[in-house]
């Protein structure tokens, strides 16, 4: 005799590309991992009326609705997903959170650090689980290298080079959009803010960071036919220094003509280094200096079963997970969390680090210094 699971039931706010992504976590994670609950995608949202009830089909969510609230306000939910531009995380999380949410809300957490300590302040003072979508932290070979990292394979960690280009702002004659919008944070925050996060989850606390900020395309279309002036940075970098002696550098650069998912790293040590990149995942490359001689060069370590919890996708080595598994593995920490089966994953308050990193390196470029980050 079966036993019957909680159910938990989901609102979704926002059906574009990461809603889409939310949706197929839900929908994959129960079915990959032995969750202690049930999942039922109960209500969608969309600005756009069609859109909601398009993806409430697609997804076989029972309602759909063109007003947010109808999400954070409904009794019947248990978790609510925002994947709504950057500038409205804070007034959705804010409302779920009052209502006895759960939340997951994709990156970067609020504009604002400011805005982002408030969010994780509520739902610490209320109890309620969180989550933010980082999750390309998610990737099995991520844990590997941080173990590798750990255990002293690489010796002293010497130097970090961090990457994450992307090329959908590269045409010039491109629309202004929300990421355009000093409220939604610019290249840094939209994609550096990975390449920040990964760093810190291999080699630890960020203490210092030197900024270099750029704005490439100084104006863009409005669609009303006017021109609106761009202030954001196109280009965001920073040279970095870490708790634990290591120096390095971080990019994020959403005008990397011909790149579509380049996060990359480099970390290299007194014994070894290791290389990755987004664009083939499901691989990590390791250099040793205990090689032969005549025999150094970097090896190619393939994702298996032997890397959890990749076996729970594929039981064959090589085959490779994709993108989707990776939002599947981190909806699935996040309820195991819900569950008192550990910790959030990411929650609001690991957010605002990476929030807050952002906003030091914007100051330190304009004020031509270093600065401390509080890490």
């Amino acid at each position: 005799m079966s036993r019957v699971k909680p159910k938990l039931k989901v609102g979704l706010i926002g059906t574009g590309f990461m809603g889409k992504a939310h949706a197929f976590g839900y929908i994959s994670a129960p079915r990959v991992f032995n969750l202690p609950m049930d999942i039922e995608l109960h209500t969608v949202a969309d600005i756009d009326e069609l859109a909601a009830y398009d993806a409430a089909r697609a997804y076989g969510f029972v309602r759909a609705t063109s007003d947010w609230r109808d999400v954070t306000d409904n009794p019947e939910i248990d978790i609510v997903s925002i994947t709504a531009p950057n500038a409205l995380h804070k007034e959705m999380s804010l409302a779920a959170i009052r209502a006895g949410k759960h939340v997951y809300c994709e990156k970067p957490l609020a504009p604002l650090a400011d805005d982002a300590r408030e969010m994780a302040g509520a739902a610490e003072d209320a109890g309620t689980r969180t989550q933010v979508g980082f999750n390309y932290l998610c990737n099995p070979m991520f844990a590997l290298a941080r173990e590798m990292i750990a255990a002293g394979e690489l010796g002293e960690i010497r130097c970090y080079r961090g990457l994450h280009a992307e090329d959908y702002m590269a045409d010039a004659d491109g629309p202004f959009t929300f990421r355009h919008d000093p409220a939604g944070g610019g290249a840094l925050a939209d994609l550096g803010s990975h390449a920040l996060a990964t760093a810190e989850f291999l080699l630890g606390s960020i203490t210092e960071v030197m900024g270099d900020c750029v704005t490439v395309i100084g104006e863009r279309a409005d669609g009303k036919g006017d021109r609106r002036s761009v202030d954001v940075d196109d280009v965001g970098r920073a040279f970095l220094r870490f708790a634990n002696g290591a120096s390095g550098s971080i990019e994020g650069n959403w005008i990397a003509t011909g790149r579509k998912m380049q996060h990359d790293f480099d970390v290299h040590g007194s014994k070894g280094a290791l290389s990755f990149s987004q664009e083939r995942f499901n691989e990590l490359h390791y250099y040793s200096i205990e090689d032969a001689h005549g025999r150094h060069g970097f090896r190619r370590i393939e994702a298996s079963p032997a890397h959890p919890p990749y076996g729970l996708f594929c039981v064959a080595p090589g085959h490779q997970i994709g993108f989707n598994d990776l939002k599947a593995i981190e909806v699935a920490g996040f309820l195991a969390a819900i569950n008192g089966d550990g910790p959030e994953p990411f929650n609001f308050r690991a957010g605002l680090r990476v929030q807050t990193l952002v906003e030091q390196i914007h100051r330190s470029a304009r004020e031509r210094c270093w600065l401390s980050t509080g890490g």
